[in-house]
């Protein structure tokens, strides 16, 4: 791994640690302290920095920022997972598990607020763009939330809505990481643009990649629940090209496991899992990843700078893509 990635690894950990987010009531504060500490890839705040690195040295100078991303995202997990009723973030209990509902809906609330006052204080000719660029992406984020919510209940989901639904709640955070890293460093518009694109598709390729590694990753691996998406009957790029392409006894087959309301878990992902690989549906899951990394890094050669922030960025990008958890 590259020596600047591990640097700038160490800064958002040592920024995350310093963070005061307030004392009472404990229990409010407490499960942010928790979430926060529970590590993970750290991936959006990596992106706001690897960005800014593009065009100034003083990469330390923004890592507050760049951990007000991870802040924002993190807000969002707690939320989804309550949604999700998801048991398990990064291998240990979600805030609500190991908690409560009512107090992971208010200290999401309050991660939210200190978002913003992690923001204020960016340079004043920089604030407005920022906190625009910033509201935008929330607002799409919670759209993509809703569109996945919804998506629980609806008979069937076309690819292109799937694919609007992931750019939405998880790919504009990726895009808007980049944007704000080069934001800060004084870039033009273009080029800010350029960055946010590639951030987006990279970050639809990594949802994708998410969905393929819920159902094939290794379990001590992945930090969550393998086939969770398969037991939920979660309407993933795998479910929806499965569904498109089953016929006689493979669609009956994957309709009655969707429509089981008693089942054995174990059972049940393995056996939707084979009707996946009969159908050759992981093949297909990499090739759109691939097609998105593709799509990514397409925009990021717009850039007219070729130095070794560039190289970085690229190299951390391309890490992502050979991701196994």
């Amino acid at each position: 791994m590259p020596s600047s990635i591990t640097r700038y690894q160490q800064w958002i950990e040592q920024e995350i640690k310093k963070q005061h987010y307030g004392k009472t009531p404990v229990s409010l504060y407490e499960p942010i302290r928790y979430l926060m500490g529970l590590g993970g890839k750290r991936l959006r705040p990596m992106l706001t920095m690897l960005a800014y690195s593009l065009y100034k040295p003083d990469v330390k100078n923004i890592v507050r920022y760049a951990v007000a991303v991870e802040a924002f995202h993190n807000f969002t997990l707690m939320h989804d997972d309550i949604m999700d009723k998801a048991p398990l973030r990064r291998g240990k209990a979600t805030v609500h598990k190991k908690w409560n509902v009512n107090t992971a809906i208010l200290s999401g609330d309050v991660m939210l607020v200190k978002v913003y006052e992690m923001l204020l204080s960016v340079e004043s000719d920089k604030l407005k763009r920022i906190l625009k660029a910033f509201n935008a992406c929330a607002a799409e984020v919670c759209e993509g939330q809703q569109w996945d919510m919804e998506f629980e209940s609806k008979p069937t989901v076309s690819e292109d809505q799937y694919l609007n639904m992931i750019r939405l709640k998880t790919a504009v955070l990726l895009g808007f990481s980049l944007e704000l890293g080069a934001i800060l460093a004084g870039a033009n518009e273009k080029e800010c643009r350029a960055l946010r694109q590639f951030g987006t598709n990279i970050g639809i390729g990594f949802q994708l990649k998410d969905d393929l590694l819920d159902a094939y990753a290794d379990p001590k691996k992945f930090g969550k629940q393998v086939g969770g998406d398969i037991i939920s009957n979660k309407k993933t790029f795998l479910l929806i090209k499965a569904l498109e392409k089953a016929t006689g006894k493979q669609k009956k087959l994957l309709q009655d496991w969707l429509a089981a309301k008693k089942f054995n878990k174990t059972e049940k992902v393995s056996g939707v899992k084979a009707i996946y690989d009969t159908l050759a549906i992981p093949s297909l899951a990499e090739k759109k990843v691939d097609q998105y990394f593709r799509k990514g890094f397409r925009s990021l050669a717009q850039l007219s700078r070729a130095n070794d922030g560039k190289a970085l960025l690229v190299s951390f990008a391309e890490r992502l893509i050979e991701r196994q958890s």
